[in-house]
């Protein structure tokens, strides 16, 4: 399967913004999905991940309560809600699909892998 992530951008801290990963050639909802950020000189560290259905979620524990990661598998796009961002969330975001759902997930457990989008969040 193929992703594309986008929604990335610059915002200041408070806000909020909201990725989007398109999937193609291959069956959306048979994948457990993913996403991931690697921060400016730290190693990539897992975000939020959902089920087939989207009916189960995990989110690492710095995310909980600001982030929500939800499905559409009619649209074959997976999202990802960010809310109350903060400077320490810039990073470069991933998003991955996997055909078994990990909870928490590593980033070996996924199988694809979008191109990633830059988030910056300003003081």
């Amino acid at each position: 399967v193929q992703l594309q992530a986008s929604g990335g951008g610059l915002v200041q801290a408070g806000g909020s913004l909201r990725l989007s990963c398109v999937a193609s050639g291959g069956t959306f909802s048979s994948y457990a999905m993913g996403w991931f950020r690697r921060a400016p000189g730290k190693e990539r560290e897992f975000v939020a991940t959902v089920s087939w259905s989207g009916g189960v979620t995990d989110y690492a524990d710095s995310m909980k309560g600001r982030f929500t990661i939800s499905r559409d598998n009619a649209k074959s796009t997976v999202y990802l809600q960010m809310n109350s961002l903060k400077p320490e969330d810039t990073a470069v975001y991933y998003c991955a699909a996997s055909s078994k759902y990990y909870s928490p997930p590593r980033s070996s457990d996924f199988d694809s892998w979008g191109q990633g989008t830059q988030v910056t969040v300003s003081s």
